[in-house]
């Protein structure tokens, strides 16, 4: 074998081996992946993040997939003349569009459960209405009612550890019932903290459109790699944190203070950015996690 070729498979082994002790330590661990954003509308970047979550099955993780489906439901809002309307980023959600998200976000489901099943893991697809699993009341956008969307107030995760148990791998859409088991719409960032906190998870990842947190949006020297909760809610007081990520970050935060052990914001544009997170020394998104701990 001549000298490169055996330098690319050292490499290999290299990685493998910087894998292991990560390996070791989550090993049954439960891992919530909320999944959405342009790594959704990417066939490339959907296939690069149903191998990752996949291989973390494969290797000993219990990962739950939580998924958002916003850009489809909105090309389908689309399509019968109707015009998206958002407040506060939360879209509003009359009865015909709760049907359309509803019939979106099953098909986005459904395919996602195939595309696990041809890497030979099984999977189930569920919504938050399958055994109770995710129970709202209607949410108001500062006093504004914008139709069919929940706030969760509980989370019974009896269906989830039922399926993990049973070494399936459940992938979740984001749609809950209130007690007159009316159908309603729920944001996936919000459904994915639910869930993670409600299962005790390890590890919650919120795959974005973004590479991380900044202190400073504009200044790409002012990325956070890690920083505590306690820092996170300082950051938030502040007011450095605005638009979008705000409300993430607040997520990321209630995660970390009801059980969560650690929270990743990862850019889900880049391939296989769950992996690099995961099984690598230095990472490559923004970790948020407990006060206190150093590792």
């Amino acid at each position: 074998m001549e000298q490169q070729e055996m330098d690319r498979v050292m490499q290999k082994a290299e990685v493998l081996i910087e894998a292991l002790p990560y390996i070791q330590k989550f090993n049954r661990k439960i891992v919530v992946v909320k999944y959405g954003g342009s790594a959704m509308s990417n066939e490339e970047l959907q296939r690069n993040v149903i191998q990752d979550v996949t291989l973390l099955k494969l290797v000993g993780f219990k990962p739950i997939i939580v998924h958002g489906g916003g850009k489809a439901i909105s090309s389908w809002v689309n399509r019968v003349g109707k015009e998206s309307r958002f407040v506060n980023g939360l879209r509003v959600t009359d009865e015909e569009t709760m049907e359309i998200a509803e019939m979106v976000l099953g098909r986005v489901n459904k395919n996602l459960v195939t595309m696990v099943q041809e890497l030979g893991v099984k999977a189930v697809g569920i919504s938050g209405k399958d055994g109770g699993l995710l129970k709202v009341d209607k949410k108001y956008a500062d006093g504004e009612d914008i139709g069919f969307v929940g706030e969760i107030r509980e989370v019974d995760p009896k269906v989830l550890y039922d399926l993990l148990e049973k070494d399936f791998l459940p992938i979740v859409a984001p749609v809950g019932l209130d007690d007159g088991f009316g159908t309603y719409n729920i944001n996936a960032d919000d459904a994915a903290c639910a869930i993670a906190k409600a299962v005790g998870a390890d590890k919650l990842v919120f795959l974005t459109d973004i590479e991380g947190l900044y202190r400073d949006i504009n200044d790409k020297s002012s990325f956070i790699s890690r920083l505590t909760a306690g820092q996170a809610e300082e950051l938030i007081k502040g007011g450095l944190i605005g638009g979008g990520m705000l409300p993430k970050l607040s997520n990321c935060t209630s995660a970390v203070r009801n059980g969560v052990n650690r929270v990743h914001i990862l850019d889900g544009r880049i391939p296989h950015c769950l992996l690099l997170e995961i099984f690598t020394n230095q990472g490559i998104g923004t970790a948020i996690i407990q006060d206190g701990d150093i590792a």
